[in-house]
């Protein structure tokens, strides 16, 4: 329905109605932004041999979604992700100047090292920096199961 009726605001423009489409798609999310999350679940992950463990919380709008197993498998996929990927940051923003120098030095000497030439190696070594950088931040970090 939501197709009709964007063709028929874009006049039969089949491009001009996909526009339509995801403007909407970005009202609707933002009107989504405003519901509250009161709901959910704290889980937890222990690798074997209690070295490695995770506690996250994912929150909810209803506490019935919250006792779905679904969710729950969700949660325990989050937790085992996160110590999987061992983030030292939450959020990219959180990485500091300081670390962010730190890991680009590493990597050029390492690209330097493998003979690449000087002029190539800040090139190699931005692409390294951006895949470095979100592996290092937890929110940013792509997950390793496949969605079903």
């Amino acid at each position: 329905m939501e197709c009709k009726s964007a063709l028929k605001e874009a006049d039969g423009n089949v491009e001009q109605a996909e526009v339509v489409l995801r403007k909407r798609g970005i009202a609707s999310a933002a009107k989504k932004m405003a519901r509250s999350t009161g709901q959910g679940v704290i889980g937890s992950y222990i690798h074997p041999g209690s070295q490695l463990g995770v506690l996250v919380e994912i929150n909810c709008e209803s506490d019935f979604v919250a006792r779905t197993d679904d969710f729950r498998q969700l949660v325990h996929d989050i937790a085992m992700q996160v110590a999987a990927a061992d983030p030292r940051f939450i959020r990219k923003e959180d990485v500091t100047a300081a670390e962010l120098e730190k890991e680009r030095e590493i990597q050029k000497a390492r690209v330097i090292a493998e003979g690449k030439p000087a002029q190539v190696a800040d090139k190699i070594v931005d692409v390294a920096w951006v895949s470095s950088t979100r592996r290092s931040a937890c929110t940013s970090n792509p997950s390793s199961k496949t969605i079903r």
